[in-house]
């Protein structure tokens, strides 16, 4: 599972994004007639794909259903200390609130999984090495489909004049899934990510709000069935029910927005999984007919899909910041960095350099990390 966060859940830098933003106007300049719109979103398809999109697809603004599924997961207490989840209100659920005037949606998805990896379930059978969620093997995506969205509203704009917009990958109060599937990019799966009978899951998604009145795309139909594989496999069992992830006992919370100590009656069950996981869409059975990427900006880096733990642990702070630069690793920081490997490494069988390195280690770390630490030396000595 991939955390901006994954489970109807996302990241918010809204403070932070003022590059891809175009005010959105009271009304379109230019009246536009059904057909022109009709011939618009044809060609705001193709050239979505002429930019590396898989799938173009257009919703409504009407997220009243997810509005109350997201009150009801956050009271549960389900989104744990990611309080951004619902200080905005109901800007997250009404589009018109977030960015006025908006009137419809403009979904995209671009495959991310890297062509030439290692056999992730070979590394999992491998305590000694270390797993990184395969979106984090290359570049951070969020400047590259920011920048691709930003091109396409541009051929928009070069097309039928100005209009308003505003661009998201993850930036925002945005609830990117429910607004994919409505879309029609593909269904919220058991496990809340989007599936796709074509692509599986292995996609990043983001928007494009405008003040166009586009047609919406048809929705596709649930295909998960009675399969309940992700519900299975989960070590910690997130997935408490159909659709209903709680982040609390979700790895992929646990090792990237989690800044403080993870609680131990999960860190057996991370292994060796150091950022992020992908267990909920390894065994997914529509993603044997995911695509590779085509992007090469989403290609492996430092060899970090067959990197030893203690490799990864020998790195010093400069290290760490130097070669994850571009990397959506590096936004945990050194700290959690280590943290997430120590667990790891406790969870090796055991081995006395394992211990040595722990306990060099150890001396010029944080309260934070050497906590982590004196459980995986424990774990290695017991």
């Amino acid at each position: 599972m991939r955390y901006k966060l994954d489970a109807t859940m996302e990241n918010d830098n809204s403070s932070k994004q003022v590059s891809d933003r175009k005010p959105i106007k009271t009304e379109v300049e230019n009246a536009l007639s059904s057909r022109t719109l009709q011939d618009l979103a044809l060609k705001i398809t193709i050239w979505g794909k002429e930019l590396g999109f898989q799938k173009i697809g257009f919703s409504d603004i009407d997220l009243g259903k997810t509005e109350q599924q997201l009150q009801a997961w956050v009271k549960q207490g389900f989104h744990a200390d990611m309080e951004w989840m619902h200080h905005h209100g109901s800007k997250r659920t009404r589009p018109a609130e977030l960015v006025e005037n908006t009137l419809s949606i403009i979904s995209v998805r671009m495959d991310y999984l890297p062509p030439d990896g290692v056999d992730p379930e070979l590394l999992l059978n491998h305590p000694e090495a270390a797993y990184i969620s395969r979106y984090a093997l290359g570049r951070d995506y969020h400047k590259l489909l920011r920048k691709r969205l930003q091109q396409l509203a541009t051929k928009i704009q070069q097309e039928i004049g100005d209009f308003g917009y505003r661009v998201f990958v993850d930036s925002a109060p945005v609830m990117e899934k429910p607004i994919a599937a409505k879309a029609g990019l593909g269904w919220v799966g058991k496990h809340s990510n989007i599936l796709s009978k074509e692509s599986g899951s292995w996609f990043f998604l983001g928007e494009i709000y405008t003040d166009l009145p586009l047609q919406a795309s048809q929705p596709v139909s649930d295909h998960c069935g009675s399969c309940s594989a992700c519900i299975d496999v989960c070590p910690t069992q997130a997935i408490i029910a159909p659709y209903v992830v709680d982040a609390r006992r979700c790895i992929s919370y646990l090792t990237i927005e989690l800044k403080g100590a993870i609680p131990e009656e999960f860190r057996h069950a991370i292994g060796n999984r150091i950022y992020g996981c992908d267990d909920c869409q390894l065994i997914c059975p529509w993603n044997r007919f995911a695509d590779y990427t085509q992007q090469a900006d989403f290609a492996i880096r430092n060899k970090l899909d067959c990197s030893h733990l203690l490799t990864l642990f020998s790195w010093c702070e400069d290290d760490f910041l130097h070669r994850l630069q571009g990397s959506p690793i590096r936004r945990i920081g050194y700290e959690r960095w280590l943290r997430n490997i120590a667990i790891a490494l406790g969870n090796n069988p055991k081995n006395k350099l394992i211990i040595s390195r722990l306990k060099e280690k150890r001396a010029s770390c944080t309260p934070l990390v050497k906590e982590h630490i004196d459980w995986a030396i424990q774990q290695q000595s017991s």
